[in-house]
């Protein structure tokens, strides 16, 4: 059994973007040294609380700190790209860094209608995203028109997938990151695993499931690690616009609405968080329903040395866990 991490760059208040970034990297460093399978960085556009709009940049700046982790992207958004240039950039980044580097992509679009009309978007344009995965492919293994450079052999592709992107994942034969509220579900990925469609490059499905893991030394710790992005999550909802994590002594539960209370308790919940005794029976039980082959944890805390702390934590689970 795999464990991974995903590291959407969260920025937080009282520090610039650029440190964001720069933890980002450290971080990546310091999920090598514990021994994490791989680092992904993420993709999002106009977002204060999330710095990295460039994963393919930031995924270079990691696997240059780096040398034995894998790195990708969690993951280019299709909509926003031509396939030509994901390639070329994918390509680029496997000739630099062969054999480490993973090509995660989605179907989300901007987080606003500023943000989608800046990048193009109609979000009632026509889904073209199974083509433009079969696109991208193509310019990959070489089988396309044009030839994109440079030559390398092709990083893997996986699909971020909620919903009909479970069925273009399994008609492509590629592998899936799932997470969210299709992990609830009693069997999330039967219809994946039905009707995936075998290939030289994935013969058999492969699922990796992606949570909030948050591991304390006691289960209030891993609580008050959670509620910086608890919060940040209800005001965006509350706001419309994703805010920078806050210290949690700065967060005044007193103070929440019945709405927002209910919003930050839902998302705990749907997190898994406790000691790491709490925590491994809830990441079995995940791995016995779904059948996944990988967990990947999108943990953010505010305090930059607890994360690092909860990553080691989330470690030493992988062997116990497998």
């Amino acid at each position: 059994m795999f464990f991974s991490l995903l590291d959407r760059s969260r920025t937080r208040s009282g520090t610039d973007d650029a440190s964001a970034l720069r933890h980002s990297v450290e971080r990546a460093v310091h999920a090598e040294k514990i021994g994490l399978h791989r680092f992904w960085v993420a993709e999002h556009h106009g977002v204060p609380g999330i710095a990295s709009g460039a994963p393919a940049v930031l995924a270079a700046a990691v696997a240059s700190r780096t040398s034995r982790i894998r790195v990708g992207s969690g993951g280019v958004m299709l909509p926003n790209h031509q396939p030509l240039i994901v390639a070329e950039q994918f390509l680029m980044l496997e000739s630099l860094f062969p054999g480490r580097i993973d090509l995660g992509v989605g179907r989300s679009l901007g987080f606003t209608e500023p943000v989608r009309a800046a990048l193009r978007r109609d979000r009632h344009a026509p889904d073209t995203f199974e083509a433009d995965i079969a696109e991208l492919r193509s310019y990959l293994d070489g089988s396309a028109p044009v030839t994109a450079r440079p030559a390398a052999p092709a990083p893997p592709v996986f699909v971020l997938a909620t919903g009909a992107g479970l069925e273009v994942a399994a008609r492509a034969g590629l592998p899936v990151v799932v997470g969210g509220p299709v992990l609830q579900r009693d069997d999330p990925l039967a219809l994946y695993r039905k009707h995936f469609r075998s290939t030289a490059t994935n013969p058999e499905p492969y699922v990796i499931a992606s949570l909030d893991v948050t591991i304390a030394a006691d289960a209030a710790d891993a609580r008050r690690l959670a509620v910086p992005e608890a919060w940040a999550m209800a005001r965006s909802r509350r706001e419309g616009e994703f805010p920078a994590l806050e210290p949690a002594s700065a967060i005044d539960e007193s103070q929440w609405t019945s709405q927002t209370r209910a919003r930050i308790e839902a998302s705990l919940a749907s997190s898994i968080l406790g000691t790491a005794e709490q925590v491994r029976p809830r990441l079995e039980e995940v791995i016995e329903r779904t059948g996944a082959n990988e967990i990947m944890a999108s943990t953010s805390t505010y305090d930059r040395a607890e994360l690092f702390d909860a990553d080691a934590a989330f470690a030493q689970l992988a062997g116990v866990a497998g």
